[in-house]
């Protein structure tokens, strides 16, 4: 580790320190392997900027193909330039059904020997659960053992991370909220071990994330799931996310939900609230042409190609922007905010 960065000792301190604390930290959240839904609140420092740095990246665990390796390519060179501090993943870890087992070599062939650059060795990736990895052991994605394999990954049901005093990240386990995958399943295998019976885990998730965000005294509150609420990509709107989350992600006045599950890189303006809906599943396999009519007032970004998105947060401002295989950027979107108080909120959008 030291030498990677042993031109910059002050640097190396600090990823040491860092990741100090996340270990600790790993016994308290690997609680979340037996799937209470509880969002239990982590308190992280920014970086010397004071600010929180991350990329998210989705729908990405293909060994390096449909150019997987490419953007993970980009990631790396955008790292190293904007010294990115965490890396989210939005779901669909690995492809086609999960992981078998933590001794399951796809853990590598899709995540340690792709997201190899040195600029992104130093963040930890907290992945969340999609559908696809719900089809594999989905406690093998969700034991603390595969740090050993890969110190940077932590993969919970459902987490809640503090950054400072100012932004707070929640996680949602959406797979279990959508009713075809246990009502018509097709030929796969669902992993339902944690979330049954169903609806006790859905009233508990629900409940957990009010609780959470009614508490929060953050000025950025940004939620991430896999699956969609709002998109024009092939998937669409996810019927029971609009029905039992949204109306809590309203109430609480979140700023962003981001997720993955359309292969796609998307934004979308909410014209009914203040929440912006980012899409980023772009991590391998993409859909060409593969999107639904949309009010052009509310649609952004529609981009049917890989890539994936990149923030900043400050006590005052987010800056976004979505990035192609190739590294150019696709979107630029900006919004500042005055706070009075929690509850008082005055936005400038650029």
């Amino acid at each position: 580790m030291a030498s990677l960065y042993s031109s910059n000792s002050n640097k190396t301190m600090q990823l040491l320190s860092f990741r100090r604390q996340f270990m600790i930290l790993t016994a308290c959240l690997s609680l979340c392997l037996v799937a209470k839904a509880e969002f239990q609140r982590l308190q992280q420092q920014t970086n010397d900027e004071g600010s929180l740095k991350f990329f998210v990246v989705g729908d990405w665990g293909r060994r390096g193909l449909y150019n997987q390796s490419q953007v993970a390519a980009q990631m790396g060179l955008i790292a190293n330039k904007e010294n990115i501090d965490i890396v989210f993943s939005t779901g669909d870890n690995f492809y086609d059904d999960g992981l078998k087992g933590v001794d399951d070599p796809a853990f590598k062939e899709s995540f340690s020997n792709i997201y190899n650059a040195h600029s992104l060795q130093k963040p930890y990736w907290f992945s969340v659960l999609g559908n696809h990895d719900y089809r594999g052991n989905v406690l093998a994605q969700l034991n603390p053992l595969l740090k050993r394999i890969d110190s940077r990954w932590f993969c919970y049901r459902s987490f809640h991370i503090g950054y400072a005093d100012f932004v707070e990240i929640y996680s949602v386990d959406t797979t279990p909220f959508v009713d075809e995958y246990f009502t018509d399943p097709k030929e796969h295998v669902y992993d339902w071990r944690g979330v049954l019976p169903r609806e006790d885990y859905l009233s508990n998730v629900l409940k957990g994330l009010d609780h959470a965000l009614k508490n929060s005294s953050a000025k950025w509150k940004i939620v991430i799931g896999h699956h969609t609420i709002r998109s024009a990509g092939h998937h669409g709107n996810t019927a029971e996310l609009v029905t039992k989350l949204l109306p809590i992600l309203k109430t609480n006045n979140i700023d962003f939900y981001i997720n993955g599950h359309d292969h796609c890189l998307q934004h979308i303006s909410d014209t009914d609230s203040e929440i912006e809906f980012f899409t980023s599943g772009g991590g391998s396999k993409a859909w060409r042409g593969d999107i639904k009519p949309w009010d052009p007032r509310e649609l952004k970004l529609y981009y049917d190609g890989q890539g994936f998105l990149s923030a900043k947060i400050t006590k005052t401002t987010a800056d976004i922007q979505f990035y192609d295989v190739s590294g150019n950027v696709l979107h630029n979107w900006s919004k500042s905010k005055v706070l009075d108080s929690v509850t008082h909120r005055k936005f400038i959008y650029a």
